[in-house]
């Protein structure tokens, strides 16, 4: 088979939710299954690792088998099989690499194992079944990963080569996004219910501080935390309601020009061609405007069902390490912290 119709199953577990995928020569997606422990979870303002690990072992079977019947495939029409083998919790992960390794070791099929922040980037590659793809991204480009466990900045030379230039000293930005959701009384996840409270906010009604750091390309939000905490308890103190959507559209509007000053200074920098901006952040419409609204670079951001953890974008990478001719046996074990450098 030529390998522009090489068909990768992909497995997602890293942290809250279960998804497969099928996606044939690391562009066109067949389907695409994610089930959700967002309302789970909600009730404790974060992810219970415990509980997530139970139903990924719940949810994992139909997931995968809701994938292969949307793609109107069978096992044996697949030519590989890729899962997310870290970072993230270590018992969700487990369910899934599990998983993948008996249906390889069933079906005779190539295993890959595939860094979850690598998968984000891939996302930008990704088009559906019968829609027209977009241009592909080009060499070098600054991928900006931005989720709740990692905002990093990385230069990509070519495909699998990647070189980190920078991350978070402390909270990455979507963890920022939940903790300010808390004081702010919002619901979970963060980032979704501070966009919609910004909305009837002024975004210019408090000057909250951008952390100034020794290396460029670093980031931190502790201090951005700290100080909309104080914000809103010296509110508490006079008794005086707390303005909530002008906090949230002030704190959002930090966040994002932390973030986009950033990797616009790191491209140029770097004489990169493109940008991707790419991870569960990279859904927030205030982030995509501010980068859609220049135009030095051009920028490439998923489609928002593509930002989020899901398994087509696991797959789109996949293909990719398969086409470079790695092998890979079955006795991996997951990597909770596994850093996007040792994927190249």
């Amino acid at each position: 088979m030529r390998q522009a119709h090489l068909r990768v199953l992909g497995i997602e577990s890293s942290c809250d939710e279960t998804a497969a995928a099928i996606v044939e020569g690391g562009r066109v997606i067949h389907s695409n299954v994610v089930a959700s422990q967002i309302d789970l979870h909600a009730q404790y303002g974060g992810v219970y690792p415990e509980l997530a690990s139970r139903e990924h072992v719940r949810a994992i079977y139909p997931t995968v088998e809701a994938a292969l019947k949307n793609a109107h495939m069978n096992l044996s029409e697949i030519d590989a099989i890729a899962v997310t083998q870290g970072p993230g919790l270590a018992g969700s992960l487990v369910v899934g690499v599990n998983t993948a390794k008996a249906m390889a070791l069933a079906s005779g099929k190539p295993l890959i194992p595939v860094n979850h922040l690598e998968g984000h980037i891939y996302a930008a590659w990704l088009h559906k079944a019968g829609s027209k793809p977009g241009p592909e991204p080009k060499f070098p480009l600054i991928a900006l990963l931005v989720s709740g466990g990692h905002t990093e900045l990385v230069l990509m030379s070519d495909h699998l080569q990647y070189q980190s230039l920078g991350s978070t000293h402390d909270d990455a930005a979507g963890e920022a996004f939940d903790k300010v959701a808390r004081l702010l009384k919002l619901g979970y996840p963060g980032g979704p219910s501070i966009q919609v409270a910004a909305v009837e906010g002024n975004p210019n009604a408090y000057e909250f501080p951008i952390a100034k750091l020794d290396q460029p390309w670093d980031f931190s939000f502790s201090g951005l935390k700290t100080a909309v905490m104080r914000q809103v308890d010296a509110y508490k103190d006079f008794a005086t309601n707390v303005p909530v959507a002008d906090i949230a559209a002030s704190f959002q509007a930090t966040v994002v020009e932390t973030l986009f000053s950033k990797t616009m200074a790191a491209a140029e920098a770097h004489q990169a061609k493109e940008i991707i901006v790419a991870g569960g952040v990279s859904a927030n419409r205030a982030l995509r405007d501010a980068f859609r609204g220049q135009n030095k670079f051009k920028v490439h951001i998923p489609h928002v069902s593509l930002c989020t953890d899901n398994a087509a974008m696991i797959a789109a990478a996949a293909y990719r390490h398969l086409v470079a001719g790695e092998s890979y046996n079955l006795d991996f074990d997951v990597l909770p912290n596994w850093s996007l450098s040792t994927s190249a």
